[in-house]
């Protein structure tokens, strides 16, 4: 696949006068220096060592990758993992069948005994970062682009490879500021992780697409994983043998909720911003790009959602598939609405005018960056021309199950082409065979078949005639343009559409036999004639805005030398920090800061399987047994705050000005859905779970009361002093160390 393009992303104090300090997702590590003392006047009560430190235990070593796609956070000694229902949905649905229906009536494990593992799920611990810019940049001083590029992949594979030498750590370098600084990450990834509770999805995607991005919400959208170790306490595959993680650090869990200003505090992995975006990227997106992948969704959703309904069994196998194509629909639908209502185009327009301005008012700096914008705005221009044929190829040709697996085969078919002997032609058909089995588990053929059909024929008929690839200009000659007949041959003959025949043929696979395949021959065609046809001409636009960017956001820090600037979310731990306060939207006199569990019986319609309410949450609330978790004679269920977030921080913690946990992060707002391509202050919002509700769930709903007692909950919490201890659940374990007038429980 070609390089996506990725922009970075930076606070413009000196174009946006509104921008404050609730915007920002700051590297850990630059806490200290850019952010504590801000930090400290909102409510932060740690000092910058007790968020993120190498030396000892701290907040970081909380705080996890789930999966490669979430964020997820520790809250026991035992290695609890709590993160949003969306995130573990895959997981749960991947245990689920029609007789033990886990997505519809949920999960408990009551003891570890029965926990449930799930292969191929990791969880990832951030050991440290550490800035490498000049070890890298320091060594391509005179080079030309080609040679810079090549000698930055050298450094940086030797760079991670001396940070892990000796260890069982993984390391990575990303980029920041478009190639303007770099940063080394040394992980350590557990692959044993087990499903430990999940609510009914009428509980954890309460309100479902109606209320996906919207406020005011009630949705009690978490569920629990454990991480398992070796006993030595390395990771390791799943055995019968491994034990429960023991963390170097775990969140205390807070009942004192929040008031309206509270300090709030996120900590997670944003996966990709955009804020840097010119108004030419912006104009793209909104005129071509997002409607284009708008329309390819809602008919793979429409085709998914009738068979959906019409078969229990197709229900659970597609039920995770349908959740993350019908989440992103909606996101670039809001987003679009956004771009255009806020007139974003407009308002990069200006600041770009201000760029323009400071870059011509000096000779030196003229020379450098005068005829930058121009050439972003022609750059542009030119990828307006081959957008849509990479759109389609993205979201038509791999959104049809079949072809994205052919694609994934290809390195199989390359092995079977290179193998000399029959037992490096049985390996290959080995690591096919993985590949197939993971394929088929969840796969149903008359489903993709009219997928199919469908968004092979979108892709003929609305990209280029120019870019079409030529299996689909076939379709004309052959089946006289009926991409239903096509799609009939191509399911009856491919071995890729049939387990059967797939595991058959693995027996004696054959590099002959896989080309000829029509699905297969289908997927290669369609890469192929991609790579001739739109290949180098999408090549080249990318190299010049990878250039245009990397220049422009060198021009910004020089511009703005004594600015606090933030590089765009690229998938590394981040915090962001604000305030929890009320949110209005457009068409509503009122909403408050948080919702209570009034607003999910308001809300209840037995007749629409989005606010279904399950009869014991009912009974709960009719005899307002709430427990310790009430407040003020109610529940809470959700809460809005300003903390900057987007993808990725999905399942992030909400912590208060101790580092306690008071919720889990699941949302952002409608009004807000252009904010990873600008910062709006006045409508950027995070919607999360609080924390109060998960524990009533948990507790009241579930009668999992042995993950209760495993945490480290404080109520009425107030710093402990010499002489005075905190005030902790007396059911909760000795764990947590008194630690005088210290604001975080350190474990031991």
């Amino acid at each position: 696949m070609l390089k996506k393009l990725i922009v970075f992303t930076v606070c413009l104090l000196f174009l946006n006068p509104f921008c404050r300090a609730d915007e920002g997702m700051w590297l850990p590590l630059l806490i200290k220096r850019l952010n504590y003392e801000d930090m400290q006047k909102k409510g932060l009560k740690l000092t910058a060592d007790e968020i993120y430190s190498v030396n000892h235990s701290s907040l970081k070593d909380a705080v996890v990758n789930f999966g490669g796609y979430c964020t997820g956070e520790i809250i026991s000694d035992k290695g609890l993992i709590l993160t949003n229902h969306h995130c573990g949905y895959e997981s749960v649905q991947s245990h689920s069948t029609v007789e033990h229906d886990y997505l519809s009536d949920g999960f408990w494990a009551k003891k570890i005994s029965e926990e449930l593992p799930t292969p191929g799920l990791t969880v990832t611990f951030l050991v440290r970062m550490e800035d490498v810019t000049d070890k890298i940049l320091g060594a391509c001083a005179g080079l030309n682009p080609e040679e810079k590029e090549a000698k930055i992949e050298q450094i940086s594979a030797e760079l991670e490879k001396t940070a892990i030498a000796g260890t069982h750590y993984t390391s990575e370098i990303k980029s920041f500021f478009e190639g303007n600084e770099y940063y080394l990450f040394v992980y350590e990834v557990f692959k044993d992780i087990r499903l430990v509770g999940a609510p009914p999805s009428s509980i954890g995607k309460f309100g479902g697409d109606t209320d996906n991005w919207m406020w005011p919400r009630h949705t009690g959208d978490f569920s629990m994983f454990r991480v398992y170790t070796a006993p030595d306490g390395k990771p390791a595959e799943y055995s019968a043998n491994n034990v429960p993680l023991k963390p170097k650090f775990h969140l205390t869990i807070s009942l004192d909720g929040y008031e309206k200003g509270s300090f709030s505090m996120v900590m997670g992995y944003p996966g990709s911003t955009e804020r840097y975006l010119t108004s030419g990227g912006v104009k793209l997106a909104y005129e071509i790009t997002n409607p284009d992948k708008i329309k390819i969704r809602e008919k793979r959703l429409a085709l998914m959602k009738e068979d959906m309904d019409a078969n229990p069994e197709i229900r659970i196998k597609y039920a995770a598939n349908y959740a993350q194509v019908s989440n992103y629909y909606k996101y670039f639908i809001g987003q679009n609405q956004g771009l255009r209502r806020l007139d974003v185009a407009d308002q990069k327009k200006a600041r770009e005018q201000k760029f323009q301005e400071w870059a011509d008012s000096d000779l030196e700096r003229k020379k450098t960056y005068g005829d930058l914008l121009p050439q972003f705005e022609k750059t542009y221009e030119e990828y307006k021309v081959v957008a849509p044929a990479y759109t389609y190829l993205e979201e038509a040709a791999f959104g049809t199950e079949i072809l994205l697996f052919a694609y994934k085969l290809n390195g199989f078919y390359q092995a079977l082409q290179n193998a000399k002997t029959p037992q490096e032609t049985q390996a290959a058909a080995e690591a096919a065979k993985v590949q197939a089995d993971e394929f088929f588990k969840n796969y149903n053929p008359p489903t993709d078949q009219k997928i199919f059909a469908a968004l092979l024929q979108m892709y003929h008929d609305d990209v280029n005639p120019k870019l079409v690839p030529s299996v689909l200009k076939e379709v004309d000659k052959k089946y006289k343009g009926d991409f239903s007949k096509f799609a009939a041959y191509v399911f009856s003959n491919s071995i890729l559409a049939s387990k059967e025949k797939m595991d058959n043929f693995l027996k004696k696979p054959s590099a002959k036999v896989l080309e000829k395949d029509p699905a297969f021959r289908t997927s290669q065609s369609i890469i192929s004639d991609f790579r001739t046809l739109a290949g180098p001409f999408l090549g080249m636009i990318f190299a010049k805005l990878d250039a245009a960017n990397n220049l422009y956001l060198r021009g910004i820090r020089e511009m703005n030398k004594d600015a606090k600037l933030y590089p765009d979310a690229n998938f590394s731990m981040r915090l962001s920090y604000g305030s929890v306060e009320d949110y209005y939207p457009k068409d509503a006199a009122h909403f408050s800061y948080y919702t209570t569990i009034e607003g999910i019986m308001e809300k209840e319609d037995p007749k629409n399987e989005e606010f279904i309410v399950p009869k014991k949450l009912i009974d709960l609330y009719n005899q307002k047994d709430y427990g310790r978790y009430g407040f003020k004679g109610t529940l809470p269920v959700n809460f809005i705050s300003t903390n900057d977030i987007t993808g990725g921080n999905s399942g992030s913690p909400v912590m208060n000005g101790y580092g306690h946990l008071i919720g889990c992060a699941f949302d952002g707002n409608w009004e807000a859905m252009s904010g990873d391509i600008i910062y709006e202050p006045k409508l950027q919002r995070t919607i999360s779970v609080d924390i109060r509700y998960i524990l009533f769930i948990i507790d009241k709903y579930a009668g999992a009361e042995n993950l209760i007692k495993e945490m480290t909950i404080v109520q009425n919490y107030k710093p402990a002093s010499a002489s005075q201890e905190e005030p902790l659940d007396k059911n909760k374990p000795a764990e947590t160390i008194k630690t005088g007038n210290k604001k975080l429980e350190k474990v031991n």
